[in-house]
């Protein structure tokens, strides 16, 4: 008989099938008395009232402030991005004026009739 050494993944993949195996067995082997009492999937869950703005807030965790320390900073890195973003919109558009200015200030002065003395 020769030897053989099982993958990694062949490993998992029979483990997967053995679990998969278990849980019918283990979901049959309940008893009548706890499958009644359990309730069933398919009934509907009671009816929560809708939580309203005048309920007090959880206490928020570490992940929470986390997150919105995060939210903060996009929300700040894209306002200065914006804002970036606009005033080189306003130099490009200063400077086109002026050299559109510029240029007619010339053209106008070209076609004055010159000055006698």
């Amino acid at each position: 008989m020769s030897e053989k050494l099982i993958s990694r993944r062949g490993a998992f993949s029979l483990l997967g099938l053995a679990a998969a195996l278990a849980l019918p067995t283990t979901v049959l082997t309940t008893s009548d008395a706890e499958a009644q009492a359990q309730p069933s999937p398919a009934a509907p869950a009671p009816a929560a009232p809708a939580p309203t703005t005048a309920t007090p807030a959880a206490p928020a965790t570490s992940g929470m402030t986390r997150r919105q320390a995060r939210r903060a900073g996009r929300h700040e890195r894209r306002e200065a991005r914006r804002a970036g973003r606009q005033m080189r919109r306003e130099a490009r558009r200063n400077a086109r004026q002026m050299r559109r200015e510029a240029r007619r200030g010339l053209y106008m002065q070209s076609n004055k009739p010159p000055k006698q003395q």
